[in-house]
């Protein structure tokens, strides 16, 4: 991941300045979103990337942020997106802004899962792949999460983690790219459905 990180800065024209990136991710609280999450949607986001006519300097902002987006993670919505977006905008410090601010701005984009940028539909379709992965695959990523919302007895968890599916269930598509559809659509709701029934 660090490499991933000091290549695309350099893509940038930047020094690389990693700071804490790889410790982030290997806080022990983190049963879900951690390196392995990280690792998964910078891999994903690339391969997605792919198909589209993304130039050196976009592909190499999408792996920042990619890198960035859950790399401040407290079990906050909200206030976790926006504290990683501020640590991804001081450790880009050197690079121009417009660069900066872009990889701010999909960091953000994962507050809400929505954005304009085709660079962000790509990083969200990546984020929400695990969706669409094997049943066994999946229900370890249910679990991972139940784990870090753990404060919460089984009834409220149920109840909000029964809101969050029944969401993504009801949008007309989980995912924004034709790429991602083909690849994660049918699985992801039939795992999303699967685990709604569970929580019946």
């Amino acid at each position: 991941m660090k490499r991933i990180w000091d290549d695309a800065v350099r893509a940038l024209g930047g020094t690389p300045d990693a700071g804490d990136l790889v410790e982030r991710y290997a806080e022990p609280h983190r049963a879900y979103h951690n390196t392995f999450h990280v690792v998964s949607v910078v891999r994903d986001s690339s391969a997605l990337a792919d198909a589209f006519a993304f130039s050196v300097e976009e592909r190499a902002i999408l792996a920042l942020a990619a890198c960035a987006h859950d790399v401040i993670y407290d079990g906050k919505p909200g206030d976790d997106e926006r504290a990683s977006a501020a640590w991804a905008r001081e450790r880009l410090a050197g690079l121009e802004e417009e660069h900066i601010a872009r990889v701010e701005s999909l960091v953000l984009a994962t507050i809400t899962h929505s954005s304009d940028d085709p660079l962000a539909h790509v990083l969200l379709d990546a984020d929400l792949a695990i969706l669409g992965s094997e049943p066994a695959h999946y229900d370890r990523y249910s679990l991972a999460v139940r784990q870090e919302y753990s404060q919460y007895d089984d009834a409220t968890w149920r109840a909000g983690r029964a809101r969050v599916l029944k969401t993504l269930l009801d949008r007309d598509t989980l995912f924004v790219t034709e790429p991602a559809r083909q690849l994660w659509d049918t699985a992801a709701r039939l795992n999303l459905a699967r685990e709604l029934q569970s929580l019946a």
